[in-house]
């Protein structure tokens, strides 16, 4: 609750789960409709969660998310994309069920998630996978 408060009083301590619109995910992350082959645009990798309001797994997943880009600020860029309101975003990625999580590395393929993973998963995808720590 402590935190909560400070959060809101001091909004620029940590980075907040950004909601990303279909362009800017074509400025953000990829153009497709320029561009052929996969190059991600930013230069820290970021999870995509797509959500819908009414989704319940989908409401259990968003305090995790909301956590995680606090325990990772500065490194990883969290984003949500609501399949009713972007369309079009979901349809490139071929969204039929929810939550589905996108994890895109600065270098390499992204990854797409079906389904509610616990949280100690998503920080093990997201260490491993993302940043690349404990693959030695």
């Amino acid at each position: 609750m402590f935190v909560l408060c400070l959060m809101a009083v001091f909004p620029m301590m940590a980075e907040d789960v950004v909601y990303l619109t279909t362009e800017q995910f074509k400025s953000r992350i990829f153009d497709y409709e320029n561009a052929r082959e996969w190059k991600y645009k930013g230069n820290k990798p970021c999870v995509i969660d797509f959500y819908t309001t009414w989704c319940g797994p989908c409401k259990r997943l968003a305090p995790i998310m909301e956590e995680l880009s606090q325990a990772y600020c500065g490194d990883v860029v969290f984003y949500k994309a609501d399949t009713e309101r972007e369309r079009t975003l979901a349809h490139i990625f071929g969204i039929n069920s929810i939550p589905q999580v996108l994890y895109i590395p600065v270098e390499g393929k992204p990854m797409l998630l079906k389904g509610l993973y616990p949280k100690e998963d998503i920080v093990r995808i997201i260490d491993e996978f993302l940043l690349k720590k404990g693959n030695d």
